[in-house]
């Protein structure tokens, strides 16, 4: 098992360090360093900076727009963005619905679809997660009833993220409702967001955000070409979905770049006369967030050997990462509010002689945080997978 870089990934890696330098608009750094919300506008923006350099979906075939990176090559990438502070691109059309469609499409999907998901064209939103199907995505209950050459949805989904950006939407809906397993008579199909009969409502956090919504469905007409893979075999996409959300989940380089300014934070807050970092209790806690974080990159690191040797898809083991990384986020989070106590305000931006980035909006981001290890499917639910998929317990 090889965990280092070689010469020529490090090489690659300085070319993107040098790219973002030179490419990243500083206002679209900011927001992301003082965790704003980006606009739809924004994200766009970026993608098409992105896709004029050719690297807006590099993890794609070569066929299709892809740059032809190798795995370590695009974790690189993946790792150095996050670490730069540049905004993620929505993973539901460039990451997520692309995969599926790359491995279960037909050709005339993949013709109509990826171009424009490439492009950044449209913009795409998942619709996974209902009222009564959240984390147990297998009880899902928005209904499609097959009528001629269309799908009649009625149903609803909630927490849709990015929604009222939404473009086109790809959903699980249930086709067959008497099958003995749940997991059977689910189907995948994707809907233009402009159909009549879909209803976005916002769902307005408490901090004043709107981040996500909920999405009624009342008689949409779907046409039939837009069912991905086979009618009522939708368990096997979204299966195949979410192994691909869980790899990136660990979020190693975000994570490096907000503890770097945890440490500088706790440099210059001062307690009992002396700066937090010489608390022995705090830095005591501070370094376990940091041997955690370097534990799950040599994880991350593991896996992404796995897939360089072999050159299959992550397994159910996978989920390690979604479940370390996410509580390592929330463990930052949790130490920042205690590093600056009543200072951190909801509504309110720390002045601390500059405007510190790190410290902005802290409280809403550590309340925001507690979903991280809900989404993607539960950590309660990771460990069952790992326990009945990888240990066979």
């Amino acid at each position: 098992m090889d965990l280092s870089y070689s010469t020529e990934e490090l090489s690659f890696r300085n070319e993107v360090r040098d790219w973002l330098a030179a490419n990243l608009p500083a206002d679209l750094r900011e927001k992301v360093q003082s965790y704003r919300h980006l606009s739809k506008e924004d994200y766009l923006r970026w993608h098409k900076i992105l896709a004029t350099k050719g690297w807006s979906v590099p993890h794609w075939p070569v066929e299709w727009g892809g740059t032809g990176w190798d795995i370590t090559q695009r974790y690189i990438y993946d790792e150095e963005f996050a670490l730069a502070g540049a905004p993620g691109l929505p993973p539901f059309g460039p990451a997520m619905c692309a995969s599926v469609l790359l491995k279960f499409g037909t050709p005339t999907q993949k013709e109509q679809f990826l171009p424009r998901i490439r492009e950044g064209d449209d913009f795409w939103v998942q619709g996974y997660s209902e009222p009564g199907a959240g984390s147990d995505l297998a009880a899902v209950k928005t209904r499609a009833e097959r009528q001629g050459d269309h799908y009649v949805v009625n149903g609803q989904k909630i927490w849709t993220t990015l929604g009222h950006y939404g473009d086109w939407i790809f959903c699980l809906v249930r086709t067959d409702s008497q099958s003995e397993k749940r997991q059977e008579g689910i189907s995948f199909i994707l809907m233009d967001m402009k159909t009549p009969g879909i209803t976005v409502r916002p769902l307005i956090l408490m901090d004043g955000g709107h981040e996500v919504n909920e999405i009624f469905f009342d008689n949409v007409k779907v046409p039939v070409q837009n069912l991905v893979f086979e009618e009522n075999k939708g368990w096997t996409v979204a299966k195949y979905l979410l192994g691909h959300e869980r790899m990136g989940s660990g979020s190693v380089g975000a994570s490096r770049r907000e503890l770097a300014a945890l440490r500088a934070l706790a440099g210059r807050e001062i307690k009992n006369g002396k700066p937090l970092l010489e608390d022995v209790r705090f830095k005591d806690k501070l370094t376990r967030v940091e041997v955690e974080l370097d534990a799950l990159e040599i994880t991350s690191m593991r896996f992404l050997d796995k897939m360089r040797r072999t050159g299959q898809p992550p397994g159910a083991d996978v989920s390690m990462l979604k479940i370390r990384g996410t509580e390592v986020q929330q463990m930052i989070t949790e130490l920042a509010m205690q590093a600056i106590g009543p200072h951190a305000q909801p509504f309110k931006a720390v002045d601390n002689g500059a405007i510190d980035h790190f410290t902005a909006r802290l409280a809403p981001r550590y309340f925001n945080y507690r979903k991280a290890s809900i989404y993607a499917g539960s950590n309660e639910i990771q460990r069952n997978i790992i326990a009945k998929m990888t240990l066979g317990l």
